[in-house]
């Protein structure tokens, strides 16, 4: 995935109300961006960070930047977008990146399923039946090399396991979470059971109930971000 227009470089001020992030450009230029990220951003929101946004033409949006990328220690880059995510997913997919995905024929986006009244992010559907596929963005990391999931209590993620599980046990059904990891310095997720120990709870229950769970790394620059390989999901 190209950024279609060249990405503005600036430095973070400050990062608040969940959807909001202050930024000095590189050119002098003071202004406030929407923060595509509802999560605690953990170790991405630092101030005077470097940080690249794009632009919209949108004349009914308020905040035409969205913040999309931000440098951390060591020169890594982490896109912070989680609106990326399913892009980058199905971008993989349609290349046959994804070879756990590979096979079926059709993608359809945002199906509505299960019995808590969801949305599947894709469901692809082909001679062998169908597949259920949730993408969960992942940004953090807690310890070299390893990335995890989710940086805050997060009840929604823990209900799409559950309808995740609930879809496994359907003949016929495969239900697949991918971890969409934009960032290049990890080697492996985890759940982040520190941060929301009931997410990591029902995330072993979904392994041992038949959820398939992979998680694929980008390699990211301002001009765009791409999956490029699968890393493994470890629940030690």
């Amino acid at each position: 995935m190209r950024f279609p227009v060249p990405l503005l470089a600036g430095r973070l001020s400050k990062r608040y109300k969940r959807f909001l992030a202050d930024v000095v450009l590189d050119d002098g230029r003071a202004l406030t961006a929407h923060c595509p990220n509802t999560g605690s951003m953990l170790g991405c929101q630092q101030p005077g960070s470097r940080v690249w946004l794009s632009e919209s033409d949108n004349p009914k949006r308020k905040y035409p930047h969205t913040w999309e990328l931000v440098e951390l220690a060591g020169g890594v880059l982490v896109g912070i977008n989680t609106g990326r995510a399913n892009a980058l997913v199905r971008e993989a997919i349609e290349s046959g990146l994804i070879g756990e995905l590979a096979g079926y024929d059709e993608i359809r986006a945002e199906v509505r399923y299960g019995n808590e009244n969801s949305r599947i992010d894709f469901l692809l559907t082909g001679n062998e039946g169908s597949c259920y596929v949730e993408v969960k963005n992942v940004t953090a990391a807690v310890d070299e090399g390893i990335a995890v999931f989710p940086d805050a209590v997060s009840t929604r993620g823990t209900k799409h396991l559950r309808e995740l599980m609930d879809t496994a046990r359907h003949a016929g059904r495969r239900a697949v979470l991918c971890y969409c990891v934009q960032r290049s310095d990890v080697g492996e997720v985890r759940p982040a059971d520190e941060i929301d120990p009931d997410y990591g709870r029902t995330l072993r229950e979904a392994l041992d109930g038949g959820v398939e769970v992979i998680a694929y790394r980008a390699e990211i620059d301002p001009q765009g971000v791409v999956l490029v390989e699968p890393i493994p999901v470890r629940c030690p």
